[in-house]
């Protein structure tokens, strides 16, 4: 059903382990694009996904990062570790470069790992289709919408489809608006004749490495809106000074109490999820935790309001 797209960074790779026993209660199943050399990271949340017995996806050819091209030690990973857990399948990134040649390379290397397709570029969709030559009911296909029409999709008609949608529009913080719309996909994949759908949580699919210092800390928390025929929104809690890059820790706390007044409000949708109660918790304890943290609080809660949403609705 939702396929949260992580690059994984090393907070991103924690909310896989941390949210892994939700992921899998709730059905979802994560798609991970490794961009660290590392691959420490990488294990520990996989492990954590296989504890629970749960479902995720592993990017071999990644695009983004130190394995940009070299996707051979993440084929290793997958035969060593995890060919005899079938929730863990072999992702395979489709952009516009990559050829034919390239793909069913790809798939005999990895006919083990139940291989997922990544649209995110490639264009010859017809020639694909002819080239996989099996059951399309036998196929899973993932479509970056930006990517991929509704020409390019139906060729692909049959098989288990999964629309991925970016809902983050990355700026500089200090330009961000205080709430926006960030999507309705959750509510409406059906209606586009998917089975399931996907976004990039709340940092967007621009890939970079950490930037410069930050002249203003904001912190994004979504929220699905029951009298917006359950629209998810997201707020940018930003902090009060923004015209230098020193100190952090007070900028984080003047984003902290934007997002108090808000949650406190009698009307407030924002659902109390435990990443929430951990932010009211650093509220109180007048704490900084570092920034990479706080975006992980953000993602975990983004997971716990759709997992809720979902349950709720059934």
């Amino acid at each position: 059903m939702y396929h949260p797209y992580f690059r994984g960074k090393q907070y991103e790779l924690i909310t896989i382990r941390e949210m892994a026993p939700l992921l899998k209660e709730a059905g979802f199943c994560p798609i991970i694009e490794p961009v660290k050399e590392s691959l420490n990271g990488l294990r520990k949340a996989l492990d954590a996904v296989g504890e629970v017995d749960g479902n995720a996806i592993l990017v071999v050819n990644p695009h983004h990062g130190d394995l940009s091209g070299a996707g051979m030690p993440l084929t290793e990973l997958l035969k060593e570790k995890y060919l005899d857990l079938p929730g863990v399948r072999a992702g395979i990134l489709l952009r516009a470069d990559t050829s034919l040649n390239e793909v069913e390379k790809c798939c005999e290397t990895h006919a083990a790992h139940s291989p997922v397709f990544i649209h995110a570029g490639f264009t010859d969709a017809r020639a694909l289709a002819k080239t996989l030559d099996q059951q399309m009911e036998d196929q899973y296909h993932v479509f970056f919408d930006r990517h991929c029409g509704k020409l390019y999709q139906k060729h692909f008609k049959g098989s288990y489809r999964v629309l991925l949608h970016d809902g983050f529009q990355r700026m500089r913080n200090r330009d961000y608006k205080p709430v926006e719309a960030f999507s309705d996909l959750h509510a409406t994949f059906e209606d586009e004749g998917m089975n399931g759908f996907g976004d990039f949580l709340i940092v967007g699919d621009e890939y970079s490495e950490e930037g410069g210092p930050a002249y203003a800390v904001a912190i994004h928390l979504t929220f699905i809106d029951p009298d917006r025929d359950d629209a998810m929104y997201i707020y940018h809690f930003k902090s009060q000074r923004q015209d230098t890059p020193q100190d952090p820790a007070g900028k984080f706390a003047e984003a902290l109490e934007r997002m108090m007044r808000v949650l406190d409000k009698p009307n407030s949708k924002v659902l109390e999820t435990g990443a929430v109660k951990e932010f009211r918790a650093l509220y109180k304890q007048k704490h900084f935790p570092g920034l990479g943290y706080v975006k992980k609080l953000s993602m975990n809660h983004h997971i716990e309001t759709l997992a809720e949403y979902f349950k709720s609705a059934t």
